[in-house]
């Protein structure tokens, strides 16, 4: 049977496998269409070995809960081309609802256990390689539970270049939740407050803005001083109740939580590809723009 164009075509839409993946499977299987799918499945893990040294920097990140519980994933692919296909969505949201519903300790536990009878998420991510055409890696995930007189903020920036789960306590208020979700978003703090920040990385800090106001010719008695101030503007820059609340600037988000009746018990932010080499994007600059509209 002549594999025309349009099968072709229809295949590549229906499994997102590249060209020539789809026209050797339609030719495999005499152009049916339904055996042509099953035959590109099949091809998952031998194709997965093919790519595995490619390096995945782009993709999703994703957020969703479920009652007392939530997640967030970062799932990586090659290119921004595939993490914008529909297929590659769709199996970023199954794998975090699989992740929520299993509760596995870590990835290398997530990837054994089984989706179906006979089949683990590891081969269940390496059949999907087959018609999404690359390589394709569940980086890492974690789960956080809260009680019933709490709220998950979630938040995707972009449709999920950067995905954010907050827990604050002491309200069910999800809207309170996801202002600060996005305010970590575009600010990026690495902790809630002062008191989380290892105190070695403190005195590291100290001890380079003194050096600093020594090189700068400071008489030494007022360096200390100096340090004091200087370690605040530190703080602002790392701690999440020290900042400037990105929805009102006029006062900190420690004054916005007072307000509000609420704590920030902590917070998860994922960057699609941090970490990794790849093209920076300055994605906290975006963030703002949408935060402020």
């Amino acid at each position: 049977m002549a594999i025309s164009a349009s099968m072709v075509k229809q295949l590549r839409e229906q499994t997102g496998a590249g060209m020539m993946d789809c026209k050797k499977a339609l030719t495999e299987t005499g152009g049916d269409m339904e055996q042509a799918v099953n035959y590109l499945r099949e091809k998952g893990i031998s194709k997965a070995a093919k790519k595995a040294d490619r390096v995945a920097a782009e993709g999703l990140t994703y957020v969703t809960s479920s009652g007392n519980k939530a997640v967030i994933v970062e799932v990586n692919a090659e290119t921004d081309f595939v993490a914008k296909n529909e297929n590659f969505q769709s199996l970023v949201k199954t794998i975090a609802d699989f992740l929520l519903d299993k509760e596995p300790a870590d990835v290398e536990s997530a990837l054994a256990v089984e989706v179906e009878e006979g089949t683990t998420l590891e081969g269940f991510i390496n059949d999907q390689i087959a018609k999404i055409g690359e390589k394709i890696s569940l980086r890492r995930f974690q789960i956080l539970h809260k009680n019933d007189n709490a709220a998950f903020g979630e938040y995707l920036h972009m449709g999920g270049s950067i995905g954010v789960l907050l827990l604050v306590e002491g309200t069910t208020d999800h809207t309170i939740a996801k202002d600060l979700a996005m305010h970590v978003a575009a600010i990026k703090p690495t902790y809630v407050s002062r008191e989380e920040v290892p105190a070695e990385e403190t005195e590291q800090e100290r001890e380079v803005l003194k050096q600093q106001a020594l090189n700068e010719g400071k008489p030494e008695h007022i360096v200390e001083k100096m340090i004091e101030g200087r370690l605040g503007k530190y703080f602002e820059q790392i701690c999440l109740l020290d900042q400037e609340f990105v929805k009102d600037t006029d006062q900190k988000v420690s004054q916005y939580v007072k307000d509000q009746g609420v704590t920030v018990n902590t917070f998860l932010r994922y960057e699609v590809g941090e970490g990794i080499e790849k093209k920076e994007d300055n994605f906290a600059e975006e963030v703002m723009s949408q935060v402020k509209k």
